[in-house]
């Protein structure tokens, strides 16, 4: 067997220093406030990308720290790509990229995406991009070994420049191979063998082997590998799609559905615009990420035993009220401090007058009805954590029943931030006319948490 390589030793006794986290992205502080914490080692391989459903950005230049932080605050974006490494790249230069923007970044909540934009096909008509620049050999000698060659040393020296960041073991590399002329023989079959080579090479050094390029090119060049010459070369553990159609998906017609699937793709289905959120304009690539595992729900570990999620919270009175309800209500007014009996379901004296005390406290009229203004407030009672699609904690459990007691939405209350709860809160928004971006901001949560 071979040894491991150095960097990779180096990256292990890392992680496995690092403590453990939690399921939200790598254990990080999704709030919007406050100065982020630094993310550990661990953290950061968990979150790049992870285990992730949801939308990402990319754009050549790191952004600044407070660009970051407002567009985590008002963006519908969780990830964000960065270029850092190869000297292809158009930025070769990153003033803001350093190992704390990547731990700060992670410890606020972001996924990254690492990218290399080393050397590219022979027959690309944009490179070479500088004069110490070189594009890949496309000479047959030896079954493309020059080519072959080129792309373990650029593995070597992205590995290198990752560990470098504090990008270690575990995580995800993205190498970007520009669109290019699939037809010209040459130059595909030594752009397959590099990147071949590279993903080879990438792996060893611990990382997981990600790549990146033109669906009708690069993308289909593998695919034509994967299934007209299996096991011939080695193909990347998940592909990045740039295919500008505008659904933000995973799919393209150019390959067929069943390759990397399931968690094996994400795709940039925007070209270069500029967006703006928070205030600030960036010019970006829209991505669509479904990697891993995708999502996953984190345990609430709420009122053991009493379900709190439905479609309809009802109106309770004393002559009419469902004992499931009651139950949901006694436990919230339990949570915050205003009742203190069983949660048996019964809307006696004690719970009502619970309610009334918790009522006036929100500064409602205090009343024996619980109205669904009640309900939405009570329900998105807590921390007014910005979530948004993709984000999977405590808080996207409130804002889904929150959603559904105002009626924006009719769905079961995952902890996931799906579609069914980015359509449900665009509904929301739209109807209170307030920004309607679907994302759970702090205006969004104040509307909530006021009952309307």
């Amino acid at each position: 067997m071979r040894r491991l390589p150095r960097t990779l030793l180096a990256a292990l006794a890392l992680l496995l220093a690092a403590p453990l986290v939690g399921s939200t992205p790598a254990g990080a502080e999704p709030s919007g406030g406050g100065a982020p914490k630094v993310a550990s080692q661990r953290q950061v391989a968990l979150a790049t990308p992870g285990d992730f459903t949801g939308y990402g950005f990319d754009q050549c230049l790191a952004p600044t720290q407070s660009a970051m932080d407002r567009w985590w605050a008002k963006s519908p974006f969780s990830a964000v790509g960065i270029y850092i490494s190869g000297d292809s790249r158009a930025c070769r230069s990153q003033p803001n990229l350093s190992p704390t923007w990547v731990a700060a970044q992670v410890a606020r909540g972001w996924r990254l995406l690492p990218i290399a934009l080393g050397p590219q096909a022979s027959c690309q008509p944009r490179f070479p991009r500088y004069q110490d620049d070189f594009t890949i050999s496309n000479k047959p000698a030896g079954g493309y070994a020059t080519a072959a060659a080129q792309g373990a040393a650029e593995a070597d020296k992205n590995a290198a420049d990752a560990t470098a960041y504090g990008i270690g073991a575990g995580s995800t590399i993205w190498y970007d191979l520009e669109g290019f002329d699939l037809t010209n023989t040459a130059c595909r079959e030594s752009a397959l063998v590099f990147v071949s080579s590279w993903v080879t090479r990438i792996k060893e050094h611990g990382y997981v082997a990600g790549f990146y390029s033109s669906a009708s090119s690069g993308i289909k060049m593998l695919d034509d590998a994967r299934t007209q010459r299996p096991g011939q070369f080695a193909l990347p553990d998940r592909i990045w799609i740039a295919r500008w159609d505008g659904a933000a998906n995973t799919s393209t017609t150019y390959i067929p559905e069943d390759g990397w699937r399931p968690g094996g793709r994400m795709k940039q289905y925007r070209g270069g615009h500029n967006e703006t959120w928070g205030g600030v304009t960036i010019n970006i690539d829209s991505n669509f990420i479904d990697l891993g595992a995708g999502s996953q729900p984190v345990a609430e570990g709420r009122c053991p035993g009493t379900r709190l999620g439905y479609w309809k919270y009802p109106t309770l009175t004393p002559s009419s009220a469902r004992a499931t309800r009651v139950k949901v209500l006694q436990c919230l007014l339990t949570e915050q401090g205003t009742y203190a009996g069983p949660v048996n379901g019964t809307y006696d004296a004690a719970t009502i007058a619970a309610a009334r005390a918790w009522q006036a406290a929100r500064k409602f009229t205090p009343s024996d009805t619980f109205a669904k203004r009640h309900w939405v407030a009570l329900l998105a009672a807590g921390a007014r954590t910005t979530v948004k699609r993709g984000s999977s904690d405590e808080a996207v459990h409130r804002l889904q029943r929150a959603l559904n007691a105002a009626g924006a939405g009719r769905f079961r209350a995952t902890g996931v931030f799906d579609a069914k709860t980015e359509t449900a809160l665009r509904t929301y928004q739209s109807r209170l006319r307030i920004t309607v971006s679907g994302v759970a901001t702090t205006q969004t949560w104040n509307k909530l948490q006021r009952g309307l």
